[in-house]
């Protein structure tokens, strides 16, 4: 039964790293393309001057009624971050350094403990996924060129 389970939780690590591999593979091959990069960049930007995605600040603000409770929208910093990151560089390591060091500064050190860990890390997840998700719709409906 230990042995099962052993072998059941490498597979799922397998797979994720096969997963991240294939998915930095196609990053790569993006960002070697400079006339991508540039559309997508200017995509982000607008996004951002427009502030279309205000109504994912609200859900996030929404949750946290409390003030001692509520984040920052660590999301949205590491975001900007990313895109700011993203006009300097197009190495996949640079973009991935930003947001490691994005994450041990919100997320990791600010954690007093294990369970307080994993509390914001999964907070910090589902937010980030949310914020992702929300992007790539706008990008695709509304900047059918930056999305590819």
């Amino acid at each position: 039964s230990s042995s099962l389970t052993e072998v059941k939780e490498f597979v799922k690590r397998l797979r994720r790293q096969t997963d991240l591999c294939n998915m930095a593979k196609t990053v790569r091959a993006l960002l070697n393309n400079n006339s991508t990069v540039t559309v997508l960049r200017s995509g982000l930007h607008a996004i951002f001057s427009e502030q279309s995605l205000d109504v994912t600040k609200n859900l996030f603000q929404e949750k946290f009624r409390n003030p001692k409770k509520r984040q920052k929208n660590i999301q949205f910093k590491c975001l900007k971050n990313l895109v700011s990151a993203l006009t300097s560089s197009t190495d996949l390591r640079d973009l991935l350094s930003c947001l490691s060091s994005d994450l041990q500064t919100f997320v990791i050190k600010p954690s007093r403990s294990k369970e307080a860990f994993k509390e914001q890390a999964s907070d910090f997840m589902l937010k980030w996924n949310l914020l992702l998700s929300n992007v790539g719709k706008i990008l695709t409906i509304n900047r059918t060129d930056s999305f590819g």
